[in-house]
């Protein structure tokens, strides 16, 4: 039998969010995380600047019990629910991340040489990767979560679209834009 520590399997979590999208489909209700930056924005008084935060934010509050939720899941997995085990990663991608100067890969799920306050080029790529991020989730009107989960469910071809975006994107860094920076 598999320890609780270990992640959970894909034919316990998949069915788990097949009746989460299930539930907010029937409710005509949407799941994505960027639609609840804009409600707190909302209401933290936006409005007042930017028509595009004009809005019944009431009609949203519900949303934000998934932000709620994703905190404390997160601090349930991490503190409860975590092992110390490394990150399985392949022998060909250790050597190729030591190359580019990563040290320990696989000890921690993220690298401290890109999710680092401690050095210019960590914090650099922290808020040129947050700037883009966030002017991607705009310009694509959702985030990868909102797209990949709630659009591609109910077959929205715009969704289709920025997944699609989404996964080219991440190629390119990952295999052209990564190197160059390390």
């Amino acid at each position: 039998m598999e320890s609780i520590l270990n992640p959970w399997p894909w034919y316990f979590s998949g069915p788990l969010i097949t009746s989460v999208m299930a539930i907010l489909l029937y409710l005509g209700k949407t799941f994505g995380m960027s639609s609840n930056l804009k409600t707190m924005c909302t209401i933290a008084g936006a409005g007042k600047f930017n028509d595009f935060f004009k809005f019944n934010w009431k009609e949203q509050s519900w949303n934000l019990v998934v932000v709620l939720g994703a905190i404390i899941g997160g601090f349930i997995a991490v503190n409860y629910l975590s092992n110390d085990s490394v990150t399985d990663l392949n022998p060909k991608t250790i050597a190729e991340l030591q190359q580019m100067g990563f040290q320990n890969s696989g000890a921690s799920l993220v690298p401290d040489e890109i999710f680092s306050f401690k050095n210019l080029k960590g914090f650099s790529i922290l808020i040129i990767g947050g700037l883009l991020v966030g002017f991607g989730t705009r310009y694509a009107d959702g985030c990868t979560s909102g797209h990949a989960i709630t659009g591609l469910s109910s077959f929205q071809k715009p969704s289709l679209i920025a997944v699609i975006g989404f996964f080219v994107g991440g190629l390119v860094m990952a295999n052209f834009l990564l190197p160059l920076i390390f």
